[in-house]
């Protein structure tokens, strides 16, 4: 009897850390829109973000001021962490940029490589 008490309890103890390991890496919510910022040449350089999330699978653009819209390229979310690439035109051609942060509620910080150049954006989402 202590026996199948035993195995019972290791049975539903493996289920239980199953499902919180499981939790705990589920996507944040990040679809919608959001003002991106970041500090460029010329002063605060802001962009708008906008992302459609099915599970941890991003897609989206992203739009400047000049109005380009640029489409976001193997964006995923893991837990609290974003991750996805655009490719830009330089004055020496494409140019891929890929944006690494965290995500807290409706507001992300992260970095992404300009050159050789790591650069701070944060981005608070206006609708979504």
């Amino acid at each position: 009897m202590k026996v199948k008490i035993a195995a019972w309890g290791s049975a539903v103890l493996l289920v239980l850390t199953f499902a919180v390991v499981g939790h705990a890496q589920a996507p944040a919510n990040v679809a919608g829109t959001w003002t991106v910022s970041n500090q460029g040449r010329g002063g605060v350089v802001m962009s708008t973000l906008t992302i459609m999330q099915d599970g941890a699978t991003l897609k989206g653009t992203l739009k400047g001021n000049n109005g380009m819209e640029i489409p976001l390229e193997g964006g995923t979310v893991t837990g609290n962490i974003i991750d996805f690439t655009v490719t830009r035109q330089g004055r020496g051609g494409e140019v891929k940029v890929e944006y690494k942060g965290t995500i807290d509620g409706d507001n992300m910080a992260g970095t992404f490589m300009l050159g050789q150049n790591s650069v701070d954006w944060t981005a608070k989402r206006t609708t979504g």
